[in-house]
């Protein structure tokens, strides 16, 4: 949240900046932003409510960035069901009821995922492949967008859906993310900590031959900022669904990066401890899409595949 906060106070078409930041933690202010900051329970209508009555009034736009990430709503499917797809619901029904004082339409950008694919597909991911989630997280990530879908065909919002790749390096503390080992195991050893990884045995394992779709923090954050600025028109009418660029690397790719950029020290951290549910869900999500559709309403993609991106990610430590 506060990469993005950042994104958006620098980015140059977003003028008169303000916040209303909300999270089950109290979110830290901005710097120089005009800032309202609230712990809040997403799943509780009442405190939903207040999001829209703060000093700061009704919101141009909606990030909507929450959930119970995948290894989580796998283990408590009935909580991951509760945020992953009622919260979102009594946001958007909140909006509806609301609408923005001006008459203009509120912008939802919501956060999905690639976990919305499984079963049998097609070597190249396109827009008009059929999802059919693998796990609890893709069920509530697709149910919630078929609720943007329809709340932006009859008028009630201007929803923007951006199925992410699974994100690398992400910052901080581990998750409950199925997917939090593919950036633990570049984030912790460039700190002198061990990783596990739940694919495979052994570096020589071939389990670690599993292709992965990734992106950078730092390119889907300024995607993140780039999706409120599209024209509506440019939309097809029947879906607002957009599958972000991504590239193709495997385990075993981002491990030899890693060595590359930090020598044999950093993956003698890396402690492999084989998870065949972990292993399932990862292995059930695409690893290639076509990105024209993407590249043409103005996204970016990352260049150069692992390294550029473990490189930065050092520097910035």
């Amino acid at each position: 949240m506060s990469n993005l906060a950042r994104a958006l106070k620098e980015d140059a078409m977003t003028p008169n900046l303000q916040l209303i930041l909300a999270d089950v933690v109290e979110p830290t202010a901005p710097a120089d932003v005009d800032t309202v900051a609230i712990k809040i329970d997403l799943t509780d209508e009442l405190q939903v409510e207040a999001l829209f009555n703060t000093r700061l009034g009704f919101p141009d736009t909606v990030y909507c960035l929450h959930g119970i990430m995948s290894r989580g709503s796998e283990d408590d499917f009935d909580f991951g069901l509760k945020v992953n797809v009622g919260s979102v619901r009594l946001l958007l029904d909140t909006i509806r009821q609301k609408q923005h004082p001006s008459g203009r339409l509120i912008k939802f950008v919501f956060t999905s995922s690639l976990a919305v694919y499984g079963g049998p597909l097609p070597d190249l991911i396109t827009s008009s492949t059929i999802a059919t989630p693998e796990s609890a997280y893709g069920l509530g990530k697709l149910t919630s967008e078929l609720f943007i879908n329809e709340y932006t065909r009859r008028g009630f919002i201007d929803g923007r859906i951006l199925r992410l790749p699974t994100i690398v390096v992400r910052p901080g503390p581990p998750s409950l993310a199925t997917s939090a080992f593919i950036s633990a195991i570049i984030r912790e050893p460039l700190q002198g900590l061990e990783a596990t990884c739940p694919i495979g045995d052994s570096l020589d394992s071939s389990a670690l031959d599993l292709p992965l779709w990734l992106a950078s923090s730092q390119v889907t954050i300024a995607n993140l900022v780039h999706a409120k600025h599209i024209p509506a028109e440019l939309f097809p009418p029947h879906t607002r669904v957009v599958c972000l660029p991504g590239f193709t690397a495997t385990v075993r790719d981002e491990i030899l990066a890693l060595g590359k950029v930090s020598g044999k020290g950093a993956l003698a951290l890396i402690k492999f401890k084989d998870d065949p549910v972990n292993r399932r869900v990862v292995s059930s999500w695409p690893s290639k899409f076509d990105n024209t559709y993407a590249l043409n309403l103005g996204f970016n993609v990352d260049k150069g595949g692992m390294e550029p991106i473990i490189w930065r990610f050092q520097r910035e430590l």
